[in-house]
Protein backbone atom coordinates (compact mmCIF):
# COMPACT_ATOMS: atom_id res chain seq x y z
CA UNK A 1 0.00 0.00 0.00
CA UNK A 2 2.91 2.35 0.52
CA UNK A 3 3.30 2.43 -3.41
CA UNK A 4 -0.10 4.37 -3.46
CA UNK A 5 -0.03 6.26 -0.29
CA UNK A 6 3.31 8.18 -1.22
CA UNK A 7 1.33 10.24 -3.45
CA UNK A 8 -1.81 10.93 -1.22
CA UNK A 9 -2.09 14.13 0.70
CA UNK A 10 -3.15 13.15 4.05
CA UNK A 11 -2.98 16.69 5.47
CA UNK A 12 -4.66 18.53 2.67
CA UNK A 13 -7.72 20.35 3.77
CA UNK A 14 -10.54 19.60 1.02
CA UNK A 15 -11.81 22.55 -1.29
CA UNK A 16 -14.48 24.49 0.29
CA UNK A 17 -16.97 24.34 -2.95
CA UNK A 18 -16.67 21.02 -3.00
CA UNK A 19 -17.45 19.62 -0.39
CA UNK A 20 -21.26 19.58 1.68
CA UNK A 21 -22.51 18.62 4.98
CA UNK A 22 -23.19 14.62 4.74
CA UNK A 23 -26.15 14.05 8.07
CA UNK A 24 -25.82 10.95 9.58
CA UNK A 25 -29.34 9.20 9.76
CA UNK A 26 -27.44 6.04 11.32
CA UNK A 27 -30.20 3.17 9.80
CA UNK A 28 -33.47 5.44 10.69
CA UNK A 29 -36.02 6.41 8.20
CA UNK A 30 -38.12 9.54 7.93
CA UNK A 31 -40.14 7.63 10.84
CA UNK A 32 -37.37 7.63 12.93
CA UNK A 33 -37.53 3.49 12.88
CA UNK A 34 -34.64 1.89 12.77
CA UNK A 35 -34.65 0.48 8.88
CA UNK A 36 -31.29 -0.56 8.55
CA UNK A 37 -29.35 -2.42 11.79
CA UNK A 38 -26.01 -1.99 12.50
CA UNK A 39 -25.06 1.73 11.81
CA UNK A 40 -24.49 4.79 14.06
CA UNK A 41 -22.03 6.65 16.22
CA UNK A 42 -20.00 7.35 12.99
CA UNK A 43 -17.02 9.99 13.15
CA UNK A 44 -18.39 13.76 11.50
CA UNK A 45 -16.80 13.79 7.55
CA UNK A 46 -18.10 16.29 4.99
CA UNK A 47 -19.04 14.41 1.60
CA UNK A 48 -16.73 15.10 -1.33
CA UNK A 49 -18.64 16.43 -4.64
CA UNK A 50 -16.90 13.99 -7.18
CA UNK A 51 -17.42 14.45 -10.63
CA UNK A 52 -18.66 11.31 -12.02
CA UNK A 53 -19.66 12.92 -15.27
CA UNK A 54 -16.78 14.21 -16.42
CA UNK A 55 -18.66 16.39 -18.65
CA UNK A 56 -16.46 19.32 -19.10
CA UNK A 57 -15.45 18.37 -22.25
CA UNK A 58 -12.21 19.27 -24.43
CA UNK A 59 -10.79 20.82 -21.90
CA UNK A 60 -7.08 19.77 -20.50
CA UNK A 61 -6.93 19.29 -16.93
CA UNK A 62 -3.65 18.92 -14.52
CA UNK A 63 -3.86 16.68 -11.03
CA UNK A 64 -3.06 18.68 -8.56
CA UNK A 65 -3.21 16.64 -5.28
CA UNK A 66 -4.69 13.19 -4.10
CA UNK A 67 -6.39 13.00 -1.38
CA UNK A 68 -7.78 10.46 1.00
CA UNK A 69 -11.95 10.43 0.63
CA UNK A 70 -13.52 9.49 4.23
CA UNK A 71 -16.57 7.87 2.04
CA UNK A 72 -15.02 5.97 -0.27
CA UNK A 73 -12.50 3.13 -0.56
CA UNK A 74 -10.06 4.60 -3.37
CA UNK A 75 -7.95 7.51 -3.64
CA UNK A 76 -9.53 10.79 -5.15
CA UNK A 77 -7.68 13.23 -7.36
CA UNK A 78 -8.28 17.36 -7.59
CA UNK A 79 -7.97 18.34 -10.98
CA UNK A 80 -7.76 21.99 -12.35
CA UNK A 81 -8.39 22.65 -15.96
CA UNK A 82 -7.06 25.28 -17.74
CA UNK A 83 -9.83 27.91 -17.36
CA UNK A 84 -9.00 27.71 -13.14
CA UNK A 85 -12.02 25.51 -12.13
CA UNK A 86 -11.71 22.93 -9.55
CA UNK A 87 -13.02 18.93 -9.57
CA UNK A 88 -12.38 15.97 -7.45
CA UNK A 89 -12.30 12.43 -9.76
CA UNK A 90 -11.98 9.11 -8.62
CA UNK A 91 -8.14 8.18 -8.92
CA UNK A 92 -6.89 5.61 -11.62
CA UNK A 93 -4.36 3.38 -10.75
CA UNK A 94 -1.27 4.86 -11.64
CA UNK A 95 -2.10 8.79 -12.20
CA UNK A 96 0.36 11.23 -10.23
CA UNK A 97 0.18 14.80 -9.61
CA UNK A 98 1.43 16.92 -12.68
CA UNK A 99 -0.30 14.47 -14.95
CA UNK A 100 -2.79 15.72 -17.48
CA UNK A 101 -6.04 14.34 -18.60
CA UNK A 102 -9.03 15.46 -20.51
CA UNK A 103 -12.58 14.11 -21.43
CA UNK A 104 -13.43 14.21 -25.58
CA UNK A 105 -15.71 12.29 -27.68
CA UNK A 106 -12.60 10.61 -28.97
CA UNK A 107 -8.90 11.36 -27.26
CA UNK A 108 -5.94 9.43 -26.43
CA UNK A 109 -6.25 5.92 -24.77
CA UNK A 110 -4.40 6.96 -21.75
CA UNK A 111 -5.24 6.40 -18.19
CA UNK A 112 -7.50 9.25 -16.76
CA UNK A 113 -8.99 10.30 -19.57
CA UNK A 114 -12.94 9.64 -20.71
CA UNK A 115 -14.64 8.99 -24.06
CA UNK A 116 -16.97 7.51 -25.03
CA UNK A 117 -17.35 3.63 -25.18
CA UNK A 118 -17.37 3.35 -28.58
CA UNK A 119 -14.08 4.58 -29.74
CA UNK A 120 -12.49 2.89 -26.72
CA UNK A 121 -10.65 0.19 -28.71
CA UNK A 122 -11.12 -3.50 -27.28
CA UNK A 123 -9.21 -4.97 -24.38
CA UNK A 124 -8.49 -1.52 -22.63
CA UNK A 125 -9.59 -1.67 -19.06
CA UNK A 126 -12.19 0.91 -17.86
CA UNK A 127 -13.57 2.44 -14.83
CA UNK A 128 -16.57 4.81 -13.94
CA UNK A 129 -18.84 3.43 -16.57
CA UNK A 130 -22.01 5.15 -17.19
CA UNK A 131 -25.40 3.55 -17.70
CA UNK A 132 -27.18 5.87 -19.25
CA UNK A 133 -25.57 8.64 -21.36
CA UNK A 134 -25.01 12.30 -19.59
CA UNK A 135 -25.92 10.42 -16.14
CA UNK A 136 -22.72 10.11 -14.85
CA UNK A 137 -20.59 7.31 -13.84
CA UNK A 138 -22.41 4.37 -11.72
CA UNK A 139 -20.23 1.24 -12.38
CA UNK A 140 -16.98 0.14 -11.47
CA UNK A 141 -16.13 2.94 -9.05
CA UNK A 142 -14.90 1.08 -5.91
CA UNK A 143 -11.34 0.65 -5.16
CA UNK A 144 -9.12 -1.63 -7.46
CA UNK A 145 -12.46 -2.14 -9.66
CA UNK A 146 -12.03 -2.64 -13.31
CA UNK A 147 -13.91 -3.92 -16.32
CA UNK A 148 -12.69 -4.94 -20.09
CA UNK A 149 -14.04 -3.88 -23.54
CA UNK A 150 -14.73 -7.33 -24.87
CA UNK A 151 -16.73 -6.24 -28.20
CA UNK A 152 -18.38 -3.32 -30.15
CA UNK A 153 -21.86 -4.32 -31.87
CA UNK A 154 -23.99 -1.35 -33.42
CA UNK A 155 -26.04 0.02 -30.57
CA UNK A 156 -23.44 -1.38 -27.68
CA UNK A 157 -20.38 -2.53 -26.34
CA UNK A 158 -20.26 -4.78 -24.33
CA UNK A 159 -17.92 -4.99 -20.92
CA UNK A 160 -16.22 -7.77 -19.26
CA UNK A 161 -17.22 -7.38 -14.91
CA UNK A 162 -14.55 -7.78 -12.27
CA UNK A 163 -17.62 -10.25 -11.47
CA UNK A 164 -17.11 -12.27 -14.78
CA UNK A 165 -20.37 -10.95 -15.76
CA UNK A 166 -20.93 -9.80 -19.58
CA UNK A 167 -22.67 -6.94 -20.28
CA UNK A 168 -24.00 -4.20 -22.70
CA UNK A 169 -23.91 -0.51 -22.42
CA UNK A 170 -24.76 1.64 -24.82
CA UNK A 171 -22.06 3.02 -27.11
CA UNK A 172 -22.84 6.64 -26.42
CA UNK A 173 -22.16 6.01 -22.35
CA UNK A 174 -18.87 7.31 -21.18
CA UNK A 175 -16.31 5.57 -19.16
CA UNK A 176 -12.87 6.37 -18.18
CA UNK A 177 -9.48 4.76 -19.26
CA UNK A 178 -7.89 2.58 -16.34
CA UNK A 179 -8.22 1.08 -13.51
CA UNK A 180 -9.97 2.45 -9.77
CA UNK A 181 -6.63 3.27 -7.65
CA UNK A 182 -5.82 1.64 -3.83
CA UNK A 183 -6.42 -1.55 -5.15
CA UNK A 184 -4.59 -3.24 -2.05
CA UNK A 185 -7.59 -1.91 0.15
CA UNK A 186 -9.11 -5.25 -0.11
CA UNK A 187 -6.04 -6.56 1.64
CA UNK A 188 -6.42 -3.57 4.85
CA UNK A 189 -6.74 -5.12 8.58
CA UNK A 190 -9.48 -3.14 10.29
CA UNK A 191 -7.05 -3.73 13.57
CA UNK A 192 -9.88 -3.58 16.28
CA UNK A 193 -13.55 -3.22 17.10
CA UNK A 194 -13.32 0.20 17.88
CA UNK A 195 -12.16 1.37 14.44
CA UNK A 196 -15.29 -0.06 13.18
CA UNK A 197 -17.80 1.98 15.68
CA UNK A 198 -15.60 5.08 14.04
CA UNK A 199 -17.04 4.18 10.77
CA UNK A 200 -20.42 4.12 11.78
CA UNK A 201 -20.61 -0.01 11.86
CA UNK A 202 -22.34 -1.34 15.11
CA UNK A 203 -21.94 -4.79 16.66
CA UNK A 204 -23.47 -7.81 15.13
CA UNK A 205 -25.35 -10.03 17.89
CA UNK A 206 -25.57 -13.73 17.00
CA UNK A 207 -29.53 -14.47 17.36
CA UNK A 208 -29.39 -17.29 19.98
CA UNK A 209 -27.78 -14.73 22.34
CA UNK A 210 -30.85 -12.70 22.23
CA UNK A 211 -33.92 -12.85 24.09
CA UNK A 212 -36.79 -14.56 22.30
CA UNK A 213 -38.60 -11.24 21.91
CA UNK A 214 -36.14 -9.77 19.71
CA UNK A 215 -34.96 -13.04 17.56
CA UNK A 216 -36.83 -16.12 17.22
CA UNK A 217 -33.53 -18.04 17.81
CA UNK A 218 -33.41 -16.47 21.47
CA UNK A 219 -34.42 -17.88 24.87
CA UNK A 220 -33.81 -20.97 26.59
CA UNK A 221 -31.87 -22.45 29.65
CA UNK A 222 -27.69 -21.41 29.17
CA UNK A 223 -26.28 -22.05 25.96
CA UNK A 224 -28.98 -23.66 23.25
CA UNK A 225 -29.11 -23.92 19.72
CA UNK A 226 -31.19 -22.44 17.35
CA UNK A 227 -33.92 -25.37 18.03
CA UNK A 228 -35.49 -24.39 14.44
CA UNK A 229 -34.61 -24.10 11.20
CA UNK A 230 -32.61 -21.39 10.98
CA UNK A 231 -34.63 -17.82 10.56
CA UNK A 232 -33.82 -14.24 10.17
CA UNK A 233 -35.18 -11.66 13.04
CA UNK A 234 -38.13 -11.13 11.26
CA UNK A 235 -38.96 -14.85 11.29
CA UNK A 236 -38.17 -15.67 7.42
CA UNK A 237 -36.09 -18.54 6.39
CA UNK A 238 -32.45 -17.15 6.64
CA UNK A 239 -30.90 -20.27 4.40
CA UNK A 240 -31.69 -21.82 1.00
CA UNK A 241 -34.85 -19.67 0.29
CA UNK A 242 -34.21 -17.30 -2.72
CA UNK A 243 -34.85 -13.59 -1.86
CA UNK A 244 -34.47 -11.84 -4.79
CA UNK A 245 -36.99 -9.72 -6.39
CA UNK A 246 -37.13 -10.96 -9.99
CA UNK A 247 -36.74 -7.67 -12.32
CA UNK A 248 -36.20 -8.12 -15.70
CA UNK A 249 -35.64 -4.62 -16.85
CA UNK A 250 -32.09 -4.88 -18.00
CA UNK A 251 -31.73 -8.42 -18.08
CA UNK A 252 -31.31 -8.08 -21.76
CA UNK A 253 -28.31 -5.68 -21.66
CA UNK A 254 -26.44 -9.51 -19.86
CA UNK A 255 -24.49 -11.31 -22.77
CA UNK A 256 -22.91 -13.92 -19.73
CA UNK A 257 -24.16 -14.33 -16.53
CA UNK A 258 -21.45 -14.54 -13.37
CA UNK A 259 -22.24 -18.17 -12.58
Amino acid sequence: MKNNESQVDKKAQPVKKLIKILKKHSGRDNSGQISVRHQGGRQKRYYRIIDFKRDKKDIEAEVIRIEKDPNRNCFIALVKYSDGELRYILQPNGLKVGDKIISSDVTDVKIGNSMLLKNIPIGVMVHNVELYPGKGGQFLRSAGAAGVVVAHEEKYTQIKLPSGEVRRFLNDCRATIGQVGNIEKKDEKIGKAGRKILMGIRPTVRGTAQNPRSHPHGGGEGRSGEGMHPKTPWGKPARGKKTRKKHHRTDYLIVKRRK
